[in-house]
């Protein structure tokens, strides 16, 4: 791997951007949600990155080596909550590296760009969901201090 840059995304990126969230759709979604739709990104995906741009509580990252796109990251910082009064919470909404780059180190570097960008916006903490048969993506989150907090139980009706 060459230099990797870790940037907001901007409407240059477009393509590049949705082509990682579809990847992302197809890959975790089809395996871990059987209701899930895996072809939303394409028939949603512009919409949903022209609404990231003009969100200024939200961040689109994308991950180069030169051309390459090796990843994204979507991450938002709500407001505080009536439970929480001052408390900003940011939430890393999705992420996703290119198979071949995975275990290089991009998605740690995403995760620190996120992290950062969060701190500028007065968030004092981050959180993430993930699928609880995926639990690859739960040993990533970890080494990235994310720890389990509350658990979602389903029931199939």
């Amino acid at each position: 791997m060459g230099e990797l840059i870790v940037t907001v995304a901007t409407e240059s990126d477009r393509a590049a951007f949705l082509s990682s969230v579809d990847g992302l759709f197809h890959e975790d979604l089809q395996i871990h949600d059987p209701y899930g739709d895996p072809e939303w990104a394409a028939r949603g995906g512009d919409a949903y990155f022209t609404a990231l741009l003009d969100d200024l509580d939200a961040v689109p990252l994308i991950a180069r080596d030169g051309d390459a796109v090796l990843g994204h990251l979507v991450g938002r910082v709500m407001e505080p909550d009536v439970l929480r009064p001052g408390t900003k919470v940011a939430s890393l909404e999705s992420i996703r590296v290119a198979p071949p780059a995975r275990g290089s180190g991009v998605g740690g570097r995403l995760v620190a760009a996120f992290f950062a960008w969060a701190r500028e916006r007065g968030a004092v903490r981050a959180g993430v969901t993930a699928y609880a048969a995926n639990e690859g993506a739960q040993r990533f989150y970890a080494r990235h201090g994310f720890a389990p907090s509350s658990v979602s139980l389903r029931a199939p009706l």
